[in-house]
């Protein structure tokens, strides 16, 4: 389901595949990148990354994903000077059952309940990959506030890859473990940017 433009303008169509379920089983390639491609999390030197502070915290709390998310481990991941790389994997039991509650209360006006729904129609499902990277977001931003970086921020999107069966897998682990060797290259370098 599409929805609506504001007036015409301010919503942004998604990336993500339509009518697939990004809470299914699946390995998913995702990179999320910070506000302006800045170098928070720290510097390439000689094909090694050299993590910063906020380097060490983004990844400490990437490897802590499945801590939070059931039945979600990670995979390969590289944690750049401004971008975060790293493959999930959902792995739900096939004979689990989502259940869900629509609680409601009898003060409801009727539009507190279409704009409920509409709000849950466009947010991440629990456990889905928008879910893990909006959660992952969040608590390194959280901690970059409360330990004095304030100018630290995100890109407001991420990329995601849904991994197929066809062999795609290692070339993207291979690319990922790579990527700090191959960082003058990178797009994400700004250097490039001009280029």
């Amino acid at each position: 389901m599409t929805l609506p433009k504001f007036k015409g303008k301010y919503r942004v169509e998604s990336t993500r595949l339509p009518n697939r379920n990004y809470a299914a089983n699946g390995s998913y390639f995702i990179t999320i990148c910070t506000r302006d491609r800045i170098h928070f999390f720290g510097d390439v030197i000689a094909g090694e990354v050299q993590l910063s502070a906020i380097g060490e915290i983004a990844q400490q709390f990437w490897t802590d994903i499945p801590n939070h998310f059931n039945d979600t481990y990670i995979d390969a991941y590289v944690i750049m000077p401004n971008h975060v790389h790293g493959i999930v994997v959902i792995d739900c039991p096939k004979n689990v059952e989502t259940l869900q509650c629509n609680v409601s209360t009898q003060h409801d006006a009727p539009c507190d309940i279409i704009q409920r729904q509409f709000m849950s129609d466009i947010s991440p499902k629990p456990g889905s990959l928008g879910a893990i990277a909006r959660s992952y977001k969040s608590v390194v931003t959280r901690w970059c506030r409360e330990n004095g970086h304030n100018h630290f921020a995100w890109q407001s999107r991420f990329y995601d890859h849904i991994i197929r069966a066809d062999g795609s897998l290692d070339r993207i682990r291979e690319y990922i473990i790579n990527n700090p060797a191959k960082w003058e290259e990178d797009k994400n370098n700004p250097a490039n940017l001009w280029m």
